[in-house]
């Protein structure tokens, strides 16, 4: 006989509004102590200096969380002029400086490379795996690494307002995007050098600022129904495929891990999740009338 969970199956999502000061994980935990979850994860690490819209998934919503980090998200941060330092924010030593400056179109001249496709290289302290080990322990040790540039997607990089010591910009962009590492070339590009001062993650696919919860709200409301009511379902992380409804029997065989007939149709071999009476049954591909389940959800 296995072992009994600790904790209750809670299931959804939790929307926090992560404070500076804290890790991502150390959100999790607080989240899932909370509500005295089963199971708990995040979709996307914030930096510990960083805030905004950290998504935390809970017990069946952890299947649906690369849905989320797949999705684009809006970042809103300000890069500082003269300075590039060892983590590519203000947390880190200064490296070298510069008292080069420019003008505002020499500014938006120079967003046109950092836009749509675009190769970037990680920050030194990243989570990036480098032989087996994060990046960020190795970088702590004194250990400087060669690491490869990873493609990124830049949706949108706007200009909302600068001065001669900096400027804040907003970005949206897709999954494995780092803002530091954006500030940090962009500060090259124009000669001056650069870093982040401040960072705040503003949505992130269907998460909102304005659906988060304040960590100091957590703490208070923990192991209440009101916060238990400040849970979002499951199936916002679905939004982005076509949703086709099922018959309970054939709910009943997805969650078995068998294809089950859907009731309306779909374009051959799409990805689509399947629902009974609105609740997510299963994720998985369409093929002439079936849907054949990859994940399945038990709720």
């Amino acid at each position: 006989m296995g072992r009994r969970k600790k904790g209750n199956p809670v299931h959804g999502w939790l929307i926090v509004d992560k404070p500076a000061g804290v890790t991502s994980t150390q959100v999790v935990g607080k989240v899932r102590w909370a509500l005295d979850a089963q199971k708990a994860g995040h979709a996307g690490t914030l930096d510990p200096d960083a805030t905004g819209v950290l998504a935390v998934a809970l017990g069946e919503a952890t299947k649906t969380v690369p849905f989320v980090t797949d999705a684009l998200k809006c970042y809103r941060f300000r890069v500082t002029w003269g300075a590039e330092t060892t983590t590519d924010d203000a947390s880190g030593s200064v490296m070298q400086t510069s008292d080069c400056r420019h003008d505002a179109a020499a500014l938006e001249a120079a967003l046109d490379a950092f836009r749509g496709p675009i190769m970037q290289v990680p920050p030194q302290v990243s989570a990036v795996k480098v032989d087996g080990e994060r990046a960020y322990d190795l970088a702590r040790e004194g250990i400087e690494m060669d690491l490869a540039a990873r493609e990124l997607f830049v949706d949108r990089l706007d200009v909302i307002a600068q001065d001669a010591d900096g400027a804040e910009l907003e970005m949206v962009c897709g999954k494995g995007g780092y803002v530091r590492a954006i500030a940090r070339d962009l500060g090259r590009a124009l000669g001056c050098l650069g870093h982040v001062a401040w960072l705040r993650r503003t949505w992130s696919g269907p998460f909102t600022a304005e659906d988060a919860v304040s960590l100091s709200d957590v703490e208070t409301l923990a192991r209440t129904p009101e916060l238990h009511a400040r849970l979002r379902p499951l199936e916002l992380a679905l939004q982005g495929m076509t949703e086709l409804p099922v018959s309970e029997t054939a709910a009943t065989r997805l969650r078995h891990g068998n294809p089950g007939d859907v009731l309306q149709g779909a374009e051959y071999g799409e990805t689509c999740w399947a629902s009974h009476l609105g609740q997510a049954v299963a994720v998985g591909t369409y093929r002439a009338g079936t849907i054949h389940p990859s994940r399945v959800f038990q709720t």
